[in-house]
């Protein structure tokens, strides 16, 4: 049955009368009450969640009785009937699907339950109010027909009764048959049904029986779960019985941090006298395998000469040990003692004349700067720019300072190879020592970042530093040149923000320029 917004539409397009009577809308032989709803969504509805709401029958037929009048006059006048308003962004759309102007409409829900018409019976009554005026008169045809009817009935009911079985006759099957030849029955009915298809009611009997195996199997589980009992959860699996976590886990991480700090714990030694050399003390080759300890078992390798130590390390070392070179390696403990001194006692003592010729470099420590600690390395040493950012998304850790490796080409003054450079970011720690051989420094803009810093002006300018240093300042093609800048002894590097094929060619200019200074003014250290 159709519903009532098509019927309308029918009506309407086809021009047809539609009577309202009291609280009913009479289409025809069907009605409808006035405020049946209809599928069509009202506008703003149903969405985020909130509920469907639909246009009721009597406001529609109000919009197409007035659809001559102006919105807001249409407004007014069905607000003082009482009537339900269609919304303006559903008139149109109603409108040309009343009309015949369009099949459907997105805004039906054909979806909603629809509100079924109580059928008027008018012609009936109509026949009826037509000959209440008149007697009714008996029809002969009709009593004729009904006696036919009677006899064809009384003689089926006859031959039915002829063919009815008598059940005191009916003798169980293995005494009407062999068993043989019900098995033959079976075995041709089995055949018959695995060429058939099943029936509906075979599979229901098959879906009743495997519903009746899952809910056994489902008693039959929560069944065990009520017998189970928690033993472990995950809070408690964490727990150790047997080790104390302030005991030996924290022992375990002192001893990690001393190790780190090159203060290993050393076991006391008794007392020799200085007349007495002390006996090297040889290792002897545990008896079992350790493949953290292959070392030991490994022979001296040959190096062509070179003298070598391939068995040696730098684990345990500080940086700051590392990059003095072999003079300050010689200061350190004996052999037979192989634990290394802390930073303080790496360094040679002041009396001595040989130091460390390792270039430093100081950079910016404000994360905001293009060149930072994260990055230094790929622009000083693979002359390519990577940001902070990409940096800190690869998983890199920042380290207090970095040792890069430049290199030289064969042609260069110095012949080719590669030379050490040391990049920080506190250069408050440094020492006069260290100071003078600070060869680089760049400048980010501000002034405050030379706070603190030797040959400083009283007026905090650091032109004065900018004449034993040589200053460098990095940017971005597109970006503003700093006040400051433009004012100070700086050497200007700018990269392109896109182009990294470029930086290249940027940053071997710096490599040049600090080559020439360092030919003028540091030619103590190692370049």
């Amino acid at each position: 049955m159709a519903d009532v917004l098509s019927v309308l539409r029918q009506y309407n397009v086809q021009k047809k009368e539609i009577v309202v009577k009291g609280d009913e809308v009479i289409f025809g032989e069907f009605s409808w009450p006035k405020n049946v709803k209809t599928n069509y969504i009202i506008w703003g509805t149903g969405k985020d969640g909130q509920a469907k709401e639909y246009y009721t029958l009597d406001s529609i037929l109000f919009l197409l009785n007035h659809v001559h009048l102006s919105h807001p006059v249409y407004v007014r006048r069905a607000a003082a009937e009482i009537i339900p308003v269609v919304r303006r962004p559903d008139r149109k759309d109603l409108l040309a699907y009343l009309n015949g102007e369009t099949a459907t409409s997105t805004s039906i829900d054909k979806s909603a339950p629809l509100e079924i018409g109580l059928q008027r019976p008018t012609q009936v009554k109509r026949a009826s109010e037509d000959t209440s005026s008149e007697p009714k008169k008996p029809r002969l045809e009709d009593a004729e027909r009904v006696r036919l009817d009677k006899e064809r009935l009384a003689a089926r009911l006859e031959g039915y009764k002829e063919v009815m079985v008598n059940t005191e006759q009916i003798r169980s099957l293995s005494e009407a048959m062999s068993v043989e030849k019900i098995a033959a029955i079976k075995a041709k009915i089995m055949a018959k049904k695995r060429s058939t298809i099943k029936s509906d009611l075979e599979e229901d009997v098959a879906g009743l029986e495997q519903r009746s195996f899952v809910d056994a199997e489902v008693d039959a589980t929560r069944d065990i779960v009520s017998r189970e009992r928690l033993w472990r959860t995950r809070t408690t699996i964490l727990q150790s019985s047997g080790k104390d976590f302030a005991k030996n886990i924290f022992a375990i991480l002192q001893s990690v941090k001393a190790r780190e700090e090159g203060k290993a714990p050393q076991e006391p030694r008794p007392a020799q006298p200085l007349s007495q050399p002390q006996p090297t003390v040889k290792q002897s080759v545990p008896a079992a395998y350790n493949r953290y300890d292959q070392e030991r078992f490994k022979g001296k390798e040959e190096t062509e000469g070179f003298k070598i130590d391939t068995i040696s390390t730098y684990h345990g070392m500080t940086l700051k040990s590392v990059t003095e070179g072999a003079s300050a390696r010689k200061t350190q403990v004996p052999a037979t003692q192989p634990v290394p001194r802390p930073v303080s006692q790496a360094r040679p003592p002041p009396n001595q004349k040989k130091g460390s010729r390792t270039p430093i470099i100081i950079i910016p420590a404000a994360t905001t700067a293009l060149i930072t600690m994260l990055n230094a390395k790929d622009l000083l040493q693979d002359l390519k720019f990577m940001s902070t950012e990409e940096k800190k998304g690869a998983g890199c850790v920042r380290d207090n300072e970095v040792l890069i490796q430049r290199r030289r080409e064969a042609g260069a003054a110095g012949g080719a190879g590669t030379v050490p450079y040391r990049v920080i970011d506190q250069p408050l720690k440094l020492t006069q020592q260290d100071w003078e051989r600070v060869v680089a420094v760049f400048v980010q803009g501000p002034a405050w970042q030379f706070k603190g810093w030797p040959w400083l002006s009283p007026d905090g300018s650091p032109v004065d530093i900018f004449a034993k240093i040589k200053a460098f300042h990095l940017k971005f093609e597109e970006e503003r040149l700093d006040a400051n800048v433009m004012k100070w002894d700086v050497q200007v590097l700018e990269l392109s923000r896109h182009k990294r094929h470029l930086d290249q060619a940027v940053l071997l200019s710096f490599w040049n320029t600090l080559d020439q200074y360092m030919v003028k003014h540091k030619t103590h250290l190692r370049f």
